[in-house]
């Protein structure tokens, strides 16, 4: 298939795009590279350099490609961030997937595979979360995955489009020579290895007053190939429906430090900070129905696997992908 990846040079997307490629598919790369890198993309790879808000962009590049399937990471993705500036979150998540969807029904392209969010749930009533839990948004973030997801929907009722959305947890690790540079960082585990590699003082906590275990929040932490094939197999099974990407378990920050200190080998300070707004306490899914029905499973994302293989490229690329020795286009 030819597989049109918007935000394919990000994180998620660069791992897709590699496994798309492995498995005999054609993906497609668009991205304005505002948070993705072209090191993390082959040479041979069609791009397209634009914004998700460019509808005459994205038109043009979907009628020459004509894909027969849509994967949509390209997003803003910062709780915090959201929590500052919502005006940002709504006008690139929420007004840019519109202009995706558009252009997509002037080319007739009705498969789409959507990178959601576990953000849409907001403060669990019950764990582990289910597909069919409350979606109260405690964030922008959040709110603003969850209006897509609402745009899909109404899509698939009215234009017959074949929505495929992922809710996922906290995707993290590496993949070879493929892993996660964010600036700035906001992800736990690239930050507490930041610390081991002594870019940074002291790993920061954010609120340990939590009404769990240790204090800290606790997350479900997913290996990002798990994530990654997770959207192939749904868009070769021509999958359509809402599905829960995780372990079924929950980590807390505190264990997740207690680990990369073990990995690392490394004394890896904290420094306590006051709860950030817009975090719940605990989150972990339910991924029964991925399981089931797409014959899914986390595979690699066992948090001593998660976190050797993030600390290996971490070490391998100090700087993330602007390290001298990476490649850059």
């Amino acid at each position: 298939m030819k597989i049109f990846v918007t935000g394919g040079a990000g994180y998620i997307g660069s791992q897709c795009v590699r496994l798309l490629a492995q498995r005999g598919h054609t993906p497609i790369v668009y991205d304005n590279f505002s948070t993705g890198h072209r090191a993390a993309l082959p040479d041979s790879i069609q791009l397209f350099e634009g914004d998700i808000r460019d509808f005459a962009a994205l038109t043009a590049a979907i009628g020459e490609t004509k894909p027969d399937v849509v994967m949509h990471f390209a997003a803003l993705a910062l709780v915090a961030e959201s929590m500052r500036e919502p005006e940002r979150y709504f006008e690139v998540n929420v007004s840019g997937g519109h202009c995706l969807l558009r252009a997509m029904l002037a080319h007739s392209v009705k498969r789409i595979v959507f990178s959601s969010s576990c953000a849409t749930y907001g403060i669990a009533q019950a764990l582990p979360l289910q597909e069919s839990s409350a979606t109260v948004p405690i964030n922008p973030y959040g709110q603003s995955k969850l209006m897509f997801e609402q745009m899909l929907h109404w899509y698939a009722s009215v234009h017959q489009f074949e929505p495929l959305i992922f809710r996922y947890f906290n995707a993290a690790g590496a993949w070879d020579d493929l892993g996660e540079d964010h600036e700035p960082e906001t992800h736990l585990i690239p930050n507490v290895l930041r610390v081991a590699l002594g870019r940074q003082h002291a790993v920061q906590l954010y609120g340990g007053d939590y009404e769990t275990a240790d204090g800290s929040c606790v997350r479900d932490f997913i290996h990002v190939r798990d994530v990654a094939a997770a959207h192939v197999l749904g868009a070769e099974q021509a999958q359509s429906g809402t599905y829960n990407l995780g372990t079924g378990r929950g980590v807390s920050v505190l264990q997740i430090i207690a680990l990369c200190r073990k990995i690392s080998g490394h004394a890896i300070p904290i420094e306590r900070l006051s709860r950030r707004a817009g975090d719940p306490a605990v989150l972990y899914a339910d991924a029964q129905k991925a399981q089931s029905e797409l014959g899914w499973r986390a595979e690699f994302s066992d948090p001593e696997r998660i976190i050797a293989d993030a600390w290996r490229w971490h070490q391998q690329h100090p700087l993330g992908y602007h390290a001298p020795d990476s490649t850059r286009r």
